[in-house]
């Protein structure tokens, strides 16, 4: 099984010319979908970010659609290193095709969320700050965690009341993991179930303008 992401399967937010001087935000989605998936949040989100959208590696299993980035069947699920294998694959494709921008900043849904927060962990230095939809933070020790925890990147994380696809432990666990080692902001929805509503993604447009005027007064 070929598992190196498809570099053709990539959508943009802008034409190749004028990609090189904005600052790079990379959609990651969800277990089932595809590049298309969060590629719709783009009118949403600040256009001064280049948008690159990739597609995850994996088939899930049939019946399921799409695509996914690590497997969730069985004892698999529950082994740390699928999911430093799809963040390792994030960063493979970073070097490859967005080395020409700088500053990047990830934002993934529920797998894609655990996969930005991995690759973020593996290469704190490679990313300016993440956002975290309906995701978590992966159990298990990560090389870069002191340098993270150092660094301290601002990161959104954003989850329902109502949510029943991630198990509780994993809750619990990023809630306690996610303040030592990260700038953690966000808010968690009332009613809001797998998934995302208006007011997150307006709250995530706040998080993403500031991290744009942090990045110019950086120069």
């Amino acid at each position: 099984m070929n598992d190196s992401l498809d570099a053709d399967a990539v959508l943009w937010s802008h034409a190749s010319a004028e990609r090189d001087e904005r600052p790079l935000l990379v959609l990651l989605h969800g277990y089932g979908a595809d590049e298309r998936d969060l590629f719709g949040l783009v009118p949403y989100l600040p256009p001064d970010f280049a948008v690159a959208a990739l597609r995850a590696p994996l088939a899930p299993p049939f019946p399921a659609p799409g695509y996914s980035w690590y497997p969730i069947e069985g004892l698999e699920s529950r082994d740390p290193r699928h999911v430093t294998a799809a963040a390792r694959r994030v960063l493979e494709w970073t070097d490859a095709v967005a080395t020409g921008h700088r500053p990047i900043g990830l934002l993934g849904f529920s797998q894609g969320a655990a996969v930005s927060l991995q690759a973020m962990r593996l290469a704190p230095e490679r990313f300016a700050f993440a956002v975290n939809l309906s995701g978590y933070v992966t159990p298990g020790d990560v090389a870069g965690d002191a340098a993270l925890a150092e660094r301290r990147p601002p990161v959104f994380w954003g989850r329902g009341t109502n949510d029943d696809v991630i198990p509780a432990f994993l809750v619990e666990h990023s809630t306690e993991w996610l303040p030592g080692h990260v700038e953690l902001s966000g808010r968690v929805y009332s009613g809001l179930t797998h998934s995302v509503s208006e007011q997150e993604l307006a709250d995530v447009r706040v998080f993403l303008d500031k991290r744009l005027e942090a990045l110019a007064a950086d120069g």
